[in-house]
């Protein structure tokens, strides 16, 4: 199993909304980006639901979500993981990144929305317990991974439509 680290945070301190993955796979390793995969719909469906074009380069893609108080990040500071896929992370070797440091600097959030099970599960049993904060709202997402296949891109688009909606 090889040791992977994810990457630092992205979206300004008056983000008002966080978008949580678990680890970032081998292409948005290899790339250096979030979400780098060609067949992950992420950039597609946030690209449909904030009016921009998904195959802007990954600055301006970064920018606009920064742009639209969304912040961007991994429950998941490290782990061992075999290939790409969430079921392939060691549970036992978990490092969850620091939250209490992150949501001091981003005193405006509100909702945090996980893409997939796994980043849900990874924080309620190893960042929730520790938070003293209580203003968050949690909502999982179907993930925009290619292994998730089961669903079409538009149902993820549709389930995904919550992120935009007013509270």
């Amino acid at each position: 199993m090889q040791q992977v680290q994810s990457f630092a945070p992205l979206g300004s301190a008056d983000a008002r909304l966080l978008i949580l993955g678990s680890m970032p796979g081998a292409a948005s390793l290899r790339a250096n980006q979030y979400y780098a995969h060609p067949r992950n719909h992420f950039w597609s469906i946030l690209g449909e639901l904030l009016g921009f074009d998904p195959s802007l380069p990954y600055e301006q893609r970064v920018r606009v979500l920064s742009s639209a108080q969304v912040a961007l990040w991994d429950v998941l500071g490290s782990c061992r993981r075999e290939g790409s896929l969430d079921s392939g992370i060691d549970d036992s070797s978990c490092i969850p990144n620091d939250f209490a440091g992150f949501l001091l600097r981003h005193p405006q959030l509100t909702r945090v929305f996980f893409n997939g099970a796994k980043a849900e599960a990874c924080y309620r049993r190893q960042v929730l317990p520790g938070l003293a904060i209580d203003h968050l709202t949690y909502r999982r997402l179907p993930s925009t991974s290619p292994a998730n296949a089961a669903l079409s891109f538009e149902r993820k688009l549709d389930a995904w439509r919550c992120i935009v909606a007013p509270r």
